[in-house]
């Protein structure tokens, strides 16, 4: 006898989700670029600029025409060195002196630079001074305790945390108190919302941030900026050149810029908005970071917090997208718009680009039905 197989006529689908919850369990491992030391161990309650790795890496080498400069030859430089090869120096020190015609004339060579001599060349009559070596350290960026540690490398800190994600970001990693800049999600961020008192704070607007508003808040030395949206022409003013392709996070721009939304004049997601408002207050820790490509990063605003709130939402969101699951679209020509899956069609349809996709149907916010691939569309977990 044959089996019966039920057919659904409404799909699941999986996509990458746009987080935004009030609260979650938050992991971030943090790492040190080369073996060193692990400064914390497992069960150690740590906070947002404690050191949680530390290691070393070597100096740049000085290299000093020595013999040149005290006119000896350079088969006869040893005679003439102070130092020896593994000699600790500090800047200014003498290294080598050449005294003429019975001690009337001097000739001193001071080293450059704090180093280790590293080797005195009788070939070339130069002596390489090796930088000190350079700490690199790496803090534990959220405040939480350690659960996991990698011997030499570094650990993972976990937290309770409100977590929002946004869709583009510059700068590195950050932190501040939460500060709203506007009334409501709606608002744009001018430079006559930015204040001396807002220096080290996460300031939260609502949609369009100006461009002087970012050169205003770097003057300020305002930790963080989010918004809803920011001009694509104004951006690349404030960075002083064309967006990459690739990851950013690495921009020296004087702060942190996280939009929430994209790129033109969109208002903040009213529940973004609210989410953050009701954490006023509270130090958030902040990264511009955004790789679209393999290996998605999205910029993220945590919140620590020992508030228990009940999730919404979560049971749902690890099936997949279903029938009531809120999206963010992601291609034009509806970029950026909000909206709530109506079902998901198991067949496929033929699109603009003359081939046929899975796509889903789409209420947006303002009512209107529209049908998108499945593939333009990010989960937005709440």
């Amino acid at each position: 006898m044959a089996k019966e197989y039920r057919v659904s006529k409404e799909a699941h689908a999986y996509t990458a989700g746009l987080k935004i919850k009030r609260t979650t369990s938050v992991s971030r491992t943090r790492r040190l670029p080369i073996p060193g030391e692990v400064c914390v161990n497992v069960g150690e309650k740590v906070n947002h600029d404690t050191i949680v790795a530390r290691t070393w890496i070597r100096g740049d080498p000085e290299i000093v025409n020595v013999a040149t400069m005290i006119g000896a030859e350079d088969e006869d430089l040893p005679k003439y060195m102070t130092k020896t090869v593994g000699d600790k120096i500090t800047k200014n020190e003498i290294i080598a002196a050449n005294n003429e015609l019975f001690g009337l004339i001097k000739k001193e060579v001071r080293s450059p630079v704090d180093g280790i001599i590293e080797s005195i060349s009788e070939a070339t009559g130069q002596v390489i001074i090796r930088g000190s070596p350079v700490p690199v350290e790496v803090d534990a960026y959220v405040p939480g305790k350690v659960v996991e540690v990698t011997p030499r490398l570094g650990a993972v800190v976990e937290t309770n945390a409100a977590l929002i994600q946004g869709i583009f970001g510059i700068g590195g990693e950050n932190h501040g108190s939460v500060k709203l800049a506007v009334d409501t999600c709606a608002d744009e961020i001018s430079e006559d919302c930015i204040a001396s008192d807002d220096r080290g704070t996460v300031l939260v607007g609502g949609s369009l941030v100006t461009l002087e508003a970012l050169r205003k808040a770097a003057e300020t030395k305002v930790s963080c900026i989010v918004a809803g949206s920011v001009q694509h022409k104004d951006i690349t003013a404030f960075m002083g050149e064309e967006i990459g392709v690739a990851i950013t996070g690495q921009e020296a721009v004087g702060l942190t810029v996280i939009i929430t939304e994209g790129f033109g004049k969109m208002r903040m997601s009213q529940r973004t908005f609210d989410l953050l408002k009701d954490f006023e207050g509270y130090t958030a820790s902040v990264n511009g970071a955004t790789q679209i490509r393999a290996g998605v990063l999205r910029p993220e605003i945590i919140i620590p917090h020992e508030k228990n709130y009940e999730q919404m939402f979560g049971d749902h969101l690890t099936a997949g997208m279903v029938s009531g699951t809120p999206v963010r679209i992601i291609r034009q020509p509806y970029f950026g718009a909000l909206g709530k899956v109506v079902d998901l069609p198991v067949e496929l349809q033929k699109v603009q680009s003359e081939s046929y996709v899975r796509v889903l149907n789409v209420e947006l916010e303002d009512g209107r039905i529209v049908t998108i691939p499945r593939a333009n569309v990010e989960i937005i977990e709440e």
